[in-house]
């Protein structure tokens, strides 16, 4: 029995050998592809790639079978990081154009997980296409698809290295030491060979790709997963970056600070004239502030790295940012989310003679808090997101003053001096919850009335 849970908002994701096997993956690969011949053209090609869990290249043959038996050919590219297989989407191989991509991955999920991301003619394939491909599976899920993992090999991983190695080739020559925490994911596919020929004074922990995350858990956001990294800055390492298992995320560390996705955001619109900037509505408001008053243009739009492609397109933003670490350059590169390229772009802005840590001090002080998980039920998050709206028109006497309400994802409740975001998770059963403002009290104070107004919520529902 083929699980809807596995069909999320921005991919498909689930156990391997539970709810992820050779009929769900070989029907996943059909049905995907007859989407990519009704909206490309009668034989496509389709780029895959896959990261390194155990059971990735198992799954590429499953999925190749299907893709075939629907028309498409595959262009297959191995091991690569998620960045690389978006960039081989955008290539050309022997005449061959790609019209689709799918990258198998389960990203920053435990090793027994899988997934897949995909792509057709460079929009991501996501929400709504998924839900309807996942109804389609279901009701087809007894249908058998012939093995057939015939596939033509493509070399994406050194046209990627000669690219990055040209379009960075004036950070040769670097004198500052850092290092890099692969987690043991994908990233140094392509990332040590890149910082070699570029002659960068560099060491790595952890770069060997290794599907079962034997040192730590490859997920950059979460604190405990940098504790090796921060040790080595504690020495004569001035900088750091890490990253998760398929590198489309990254972390930043100075001696000094954690940069997260939005102060980076800041520091890379300090060098544009005028941009556009897609932010998440996890955001600090500093961030926005902060570029609109230097003459950007910051938008607020939803959480997802699909949303946030999408939106990118839409208004032609030089980049777009979440506070976990994607970051997505359409300034100088194609749009979408790549870790080894933000790690190039950091590097260009200390060689470029930015003080990071300056920088950062000079931005306004801000009381902020890490992402807070409120547990609820797949069933009932929408619902209570929509009860609290409800609620917020009318809130209780001792509510602190709304400015206003932001609802594009969720809500986002404009306090007088700071906010307080409540949405549902589009990947798992839980609100996810950001408190900031200028004064510690006070941001206290906004965690506290919006988590009772929460549990009002539950109460009525």
């Amino acid at each position: 029995m083929i699980k809807k849970s596995i069909f999320r908002e921005y991919d498909i994701r689930g156990i391997v050998g539970d709810e992820l096997n050779e009929q769900s993956i070989k029907l996943l690969g059909y049905f995907f592809g007859q989407e990519v011949v009704k909206k490309t053209v009668k034989n496509p090609f389709v780029v895959v790639g896959y990261d390194a869990r155990t059971h990735s290249p198992e799954l590429f043959g499953y999925l190749t079978s299907g893709l075939n038996m629907a028309g498409c050919t595959v262009l297959g590219m191995g091991m690569v990081a998620t960045g690389v297989n978006y960039f081989a989407s955008y290539q050309e191989f022997d005449g061959k154009i790609p019209n689709a991509s799918v990258m198998i991955t389960g990203s920053h999920n435990p090793s027994e997980y899988n997934g897949f991301k995909m792509t057709i003619d460079h929009f991501p394939f996501f929400g709504e296409e998924i839900y309807t491909l996942g109804d389609t599976i279901i009701k087809n899920q007894d249908l058998q698809i012939q093995t057939n993992n015939d596939f033509i090999t493509i070399d994406a991983k050194n046209l990627y290295i000669n690219y990055m190695v040209e379009n960075f080739s004036h950070l040769k020559g670097m004198k500052e030491r850092f290092i890099t925490d692969g987690g043991n994911g994908v990233a140094d596919t392509v990332l040590s060979e890149i910082l070699n020929k570029l002659e960068l004074n560099f060491e790595g922990l952890y770069m060997e790709p290794d599907g079962t995350f034997p040192n730590h858990h490859p997920d950059p956001s979460e604190e405990h997963n940098l504790i090796d990294i921060k040790k080595a800055l504690g020495g004569d390492f001035s900088y750091g970056f890490a990253y998760d298992g398929d590198a489309d995320r990254i972390a930043f560390l100075t001696k000094k600070h954690n940069v997260k996705g939005d102060i980076m955001a800041i520091l890379f619109a300090s060098t544009m004239k005028n941009p556009t900037v897609i932010g998440e509505v996890k955001c600090t408001q500093v961030m926005y502030d902060t570029i609109n008053q230097n003459g950007g243009n910051a938008i607020m739009y939803k959480t997802g790295h699909s949303n946030l492609k999408v939106k990118i397109k839409e208004t032609n933003a030089d980049f777009a940012a979440e506070v976990s670490g994607h970051i997505f350059f359409n300034d100088r590169y194609f749009g979408f989310d790549d870790a080894i390229y933000a790690t190039l772009r950091l590097l260009e802005l200390i060689k470029n003679g930015m003080d990071i840590d300056a920088s950062i001090d000079a931005l306004p002080k801000t009381y902020s808090t890490e992402e807070i998980k409120v547990k609820t039920t797949e069933e009932e998050k929408f619902p209570l997101i929509a009860k609290l709206k409800e609620l917020l028109l009318n809130p209780p006497a001792d509510f602190p003053v709304i400015k206003n309400i932001v609802d594009v994802d969720g809500v986002r409740v404009i306090f007088e001096n700071g906010w307080g975001l409540v949405r549902a998770s589009n990947t798992t059963p839980v609100l996810v919850t950001r408190f900031e403002s200028t004064d510690e009290l006070m941001a206290k104070i906004y965690e506290e009335k919006l988590n009772q107004l929460i549990l009002k919520a539950k109460e009525s529902l």
